[in-house]
């Protein structure tokens, strides 16, 4: 489906090359308030969705599937700079799908609609903004981000190219994140002043081993694959899936982006909270001896207006305090709201009221009142044809990103961050305000413009 948005392939790549880089000592971050309704393209999307795929990893496989096996769509792109994963996707849909090796390329494609983004997160910013620019809706894997200013630069270029986007954090579609939001908002628990969120397994002491590097296999294009990151040598876990990248920082961020996104979703849906005031973080690498880099702690503290949110993240300890279980090491994750008649807890599949004695006597469980989802990607795909923004837009998510990119950079610098949601600004620290606009590897810029 061509749209106005569309550039030809060698003005894109000119663009992309030429993006200049952010350069001066506080940048104040433009805000983009959450965006209307795009309006509708100038001319209407195909009788079947036209679907691509940058990232043939197992996720991102996984996500495509999901939009395959409706009758309303037809896959017709496929992008990885690993030849053998690539070639793979064009196997199963050999009738209908193009392979590429660079996603400047796909994105010229004329017939296709959205992209799903499943690269590791690194790369996100780069394609959602370029998708966008092409006039492509996105579906883009969590971590949206990895830091403030491409959470704010993918925001806005969404809202300027008036494309349709859902972040992959596939549980908010689950029915038991529906009954919490709604016993939450019902107020049972009566005031919220803590809510507590909390990841964990054990991968000590080997984590994710040791493994001499080397070449990388033939075909795979290693120098496009670190991209915007630093270059480093090739490493087989690292490139391997996204349970073995997120032991590396400048790939992933660790662990915390890459399950936060799911857990913290809970309590910023129920409370319809904003961004936080401020942001406390600690943490490091104690325990694991492996190629990795990234933590294997992580404790972060959000104060909000009204109540505080914490977040634990251990890779040497599974303790899953009430939602533990069998006592084998295994991951746990959860959620506690405590309120002041009682405390909800809940994981995924499941959650309990804990009454604070008889404070919860006559409090019935609210009646349904929030429909059940068509499917993450199935809401996407729908979205495509209405032109109206799904529940996990970006406009919705950099609520939930925003926080964890400000605990990595409270990590980094060892101390507090404090945000004006206003302003969508780091106030008070020169330095944290320069570091939350990354610096990319050449040639990538970061993409300036859309702060």
């Amino acid at each position: 489906m061509k749209t106005p948005d569309s550039l030809t392939r060698r003005a894109f790549i000119e663009k992309a090359a030429t993006l200049s880089a952010i350069g001066f000592a506080a940048p104040r971050l433009v805000s983009g308030a959450a965006s209307p309704a795009p309006s509708a393209p100038a001319t209407a999307p195909n009788s079947r969705i036209h679907v691509g795929l940058i990232g043939c990893g197992g996720m991102g496989r996984g996500n495509l599937n999901e939009c395959a096996k409706h009758p309303d769509v037809v896959v017709t792109a496929a992008c990885d700079v690993w030849p053998a994963r690539r070639n793979a996707v064009r196997e199963q849909f050999k009738d209908t799908c193009k392979v590429y090796a660079d996603f400047r390329e796909m994105l010229q494609q004329p017939d296709l609609d959205g992209v799903i983004i499943a690269t590791p997160p690194h790369w996100h910013t780069l394609m959602a903004v370029a998708a966008c620019e092409a006039g492509k809706d996105i579906y883009v894997q969590k971590p949206m981000t990895l830091h403030l200013g491409e959470s704010l630069a993918m925001r806005n270029a969404v809202k300027k190219h008036h494309r349709i986007s859902q972040i992959g954090t596939q549980i908010h579609a689950g029915e038991n994140y529906r009954r919490v939001v709604e016993y939450i908002r019902a107020g049972n628990l009566g005031q919220i002043g803590t809510v507590r969120t909390f990841n964990v397994m054990n991968q000590a002491p080997q984590g994710v081993g040791n493994q001499p590097g080397g070449d990388p296999p033939p075909g795979l294009d290693w120098n496009l694959w670190c991209g915007p990151a630093p270059y480093r040598k090739f490493h087989p876990a690292l490139a391997a899936d996204a349970y073995y990248h997120s032991s590396w920082m400048d790939y992933s961020g660790g662990w915390t982006p890459g399950m936060a996104p799911h857990i913290i979703d809970l309590p910023v849906w129920a409370l319809d909270l904003g961004y936080p005031l401020v942001t406390s973080s600690a943490g490091g690498r104690y325990i694991l001896r492996d190629d990795g880099d990234a933590y294997d702690h992580h404790e972060v503290l959000w104060q909000y207006p009204g109540l505080t949110m914490t977040w634990m993240s251990s890779l040497t300890n599974s303790y899953g305090f009430d939602l533990h279980g069998e006592p084998v090491p295994r991951r746990r994750l959860g959620i506690y709201f405590h309120g002041s008649r009682g405390t909800l807890f809940a994981d995924y599949g499941m959650f309990k009221i804990v009454a604070e004695g008889d404070r919860m006597a006559g409090k019935e469980p609210p009646p349904k009142s929030i429909p059940p989802s068509p499917g993450h990607e199935r809401e996407w795909l729908d979205c495509i044809r209405s032109r109206q923004q799904p529940s996990c837009s970006v406009f919705y998510h950099v609520k939930v990103d925003v926080p964890i990119v400000l605990s990595l950079l409270s990590l980094k610098l060892g101390r507090s961050i404090r945000f004006d949601p206003k302003k969508e600004a780091i106030v008070g620290d020169r330095e944290a305000a320069k570091l939350a606009i990354p610096k990319y590897r050449s040639p990538w810029k970061f993409p300036r413009k859309y702060l």
